[in-house]
């Protein structure tokens, strides 16, 4: 219910902003921001203690928590209702498209009646948009360059938002009466950046009672095929999901087959045959006679390789190394002491400094850095000189607490510093040095050429106090692509200036991509994986750029904050 809320609030917070109403958007979307990566159910929360307990969730106040009421009892907010009837427009679907925001959707729909993603491209392509004042040629040719993208990335889901549903479902399944063994397969095992479906493997004596109770989830809106051994069904999100039943014989060979990647089991097949050997989703077959199947691993040494993580297969190197035996120890979440992108309240996060450090404290973290926003980016509340100093002073405070209770833990200063047009960034070299670190960022003019974006920001990486490039290709998934950038430049820049670059773990950017990732390691670049928390739940955001990071064969000592803060500070 959590992610259906909060895609209310944030859609609520959008036709405010249309509609240049002051303050509430943002208020709507702070709490949807804490709603999105709450981990108890707002229905729990509310059975609990009613609309008191729903007023005490970060950034909700009374009128939110009402909505939220009204949501949980009946589905619908009435409020969303009477804003969308207003102006009757597909707000999400319309903002997906790079460029455009929530007052350019509500001019389009003024002047040119534009309601949904359709009628957006028709008006593109008959030329109706360059004709208004506010958007122009240039304007025009990005809107239609963004629907295509749009488009190519429809019918996939975020990583993000397909795993705790994918991990609620496999709990539930567990507990039905004779399972014996399940798991999740597919490309969400591979932790692909998107998913196009989901698979669940399972062994259970008694199928159809296992079936049975799987087409029957409340996730389930359709069953489109019910066997003795297999189903398949639709979410009511959209998603497709296959559950197939297997004896605990071939368990191993088909969670190896149905994990993928297609173009991986072809090369292991390929490996099976110059053995003499056979391999399929039943197991691995000399002649007739089965000599492995029951799990993965025997599958793997039976043809003389290392077991191979699922993040790795996708047929990129990981097969001559498993076969070489010279695969690397990869990086894991725990190896993490600590985050260096939170932003707190300061900028217009919605979690003061002091709870911010207390989560942290209690995931076992050793230190966060604090990196809001500076002043150019006045959307977020942008910092400007004089209100870093009086932070610095709160941060102050907080670590001599922590001293003064014996408590091994450190707040340290940075900032998202943006980059301008011209390499520069946009605020004072004095305050930026009194800083403990500084993030440079791009959050404008992702358009220019690829010489000018390249050169831009390595002029930001040759500044003394920037230590970290933050999302570095400035990719939005499902919504942008890449800046026009040579990375391999950027690369040997970040390497020249000492710079780390960042694999942002927002199941919205997941930037740097896994290529990208091994690229860096070979030139000893350095790496940093950081949350890019904007409500202390999104913290655990690390453990998708922990994935990132072990797609891209990153290890512990490629990855700047798996140190203590004296030796990440060394660096």
């Amino acid at each position: 219910m959590n992610q259906e809320a909060a895609k209310l609030c944030f859609e609520i917070s959008a036709y405010l902003q249309a509609q240049n109403v002051s303050f509430k958007p943002w208020a709507w979307r702070k709490a949807a921001q804490a709603i999105e990566e709450m981990e108890e159910d707002i229905s729990s929360i509310y059975q609990k203690g009613g609309i008191k307990a729903l007023e005490e969730i970060p950034g909700v106040g009374k009128t939110i928590a009402q909505s939220l009421e009204e949501y949980i009892k009946t589905g619908k907010m009435s409020y969303f209702s009477q804003l969308k009837k207003q102006m009757p427009v597909e707000m999400q679907e319309l903002t997906a498209v790079q460029g455009l925001g929530p007052r350019k959707v509500r001019t389009l729909y003024k002047e040119l009646g534009v309601k949904n993603l359709k009628q957006l491209e028709q008006a593109a392509k008959k030329g109706k948009i360059k004709e208004l004042e506010t958007f122009g040629e240039k304007s025009q040719e990005n809107i239609l360059e963004g629907i295509e993208f749009v488009k190519k990335s429809q019918g996939r889901y975020l990583l993000g938002e397909i795993m705790p549903l994918a991990q609620q479902m496999l709990e539930k399944l567990k507990k039905i009466k004779g399972t014996i063994k399940i798991d999740i397969c597919g490309s969400l095992r591979r932790r692909k950046e998107t998913i196009g479906d989901l698979d669940f493997l399972a062994v259970c004596p008694d199928p159809q009672g296992l079936i049975d109770a799987f087409c029957k989830m409340p996730e389930v809106q359709k069953v489109f095929g019910q066997g003795d051994t297999k189903a398949n069904v639709k979410l009511n999100n959209g998603l497709d999901v296959d559950l197939r039943v297997v004896p605990a014989s071939s368990f191993g060979a088909a969670q190896q087959y149905f994990t993928g990647s297609k173009e991986h089991n072809i090369q292991l097949r390929k490996i099976a045959i110059k053995k003499g050997l056979k391999l399929n989703e039943y197991g691995l077959f000399k002649g007739e006679k089965a000599i492995a199947g029951k799990t993965e691993e025997e599958i793997y040494q039976a043809l003389d390789m290392d077991w191979i993580v699922p993040e790795l297969r996708e047929n990129t190197g990981e097969i001559e190394m498993g076969l070489a035996h010279s695969l690397p120890k990869l990086i894991e979440l725990k190896n993490i002491k600590g985050d260096l992108h939170v932003h707190s309240n300061w900028d217009g996060g919605v979690n003061s400094i002091k709870e911010l450090a207390q989560y942290a404290i209690d995931l076992g973290y050793e230190y966060i850095g604090i990196s809001d926003h500076t002043q150019f980016l006045k959307i977020e509340h942008g910092l400007n000189e004089k209100q870093l100093a009086e932070q610095r002073k709160e941060i102050d405070k907080l670590n001599k607490e922590f001293v003064k209770k014996g408590i091994k833990f450190k707040i340290f200063q940075g900032c998202e510093a943006n980059i301008l047009n011209d390499g520069s960034l946009d605020i004072d070299i004095k305050a930026l040095s009194s800083l403990d670190y500084v993030i440079a960022g791009l959050h404008s003019s992702f358009k220019m050429e690829k010489a000018q974006m390249t050169q831009r920001i390595i002029k930001a990486m040759q500044n003394p106090y920037v230590k970290i490039i933050s999302h570095p290709t400035g990719r939005i998934l499902k919504q942008r692509g890449e800046y026009e950038i040579d990375i391999e430049a950027l690369i040997r820049a970040a390497k020249t200036n000492r710079v780390a670059l960042e694999i942002n773990a927002s199941p919205y950017r997941l930037d740097l991509d896994a290529n990208n990732i091994r690229k860096a390691i070979q030139e000893g670049v350095k790496l940093v994986i950081n949350s890019d928390t904007h409500a202390k739940d999104q913290m655990h955001h690390m453990q998708f750029g922990i994935f990132q990071a072990r797609r891209g064969l990153a290890t512990a000592k490629n990855v700047i904050n798996t140190q203590g803060s004296d030796k990440l500070f060394d660096f």
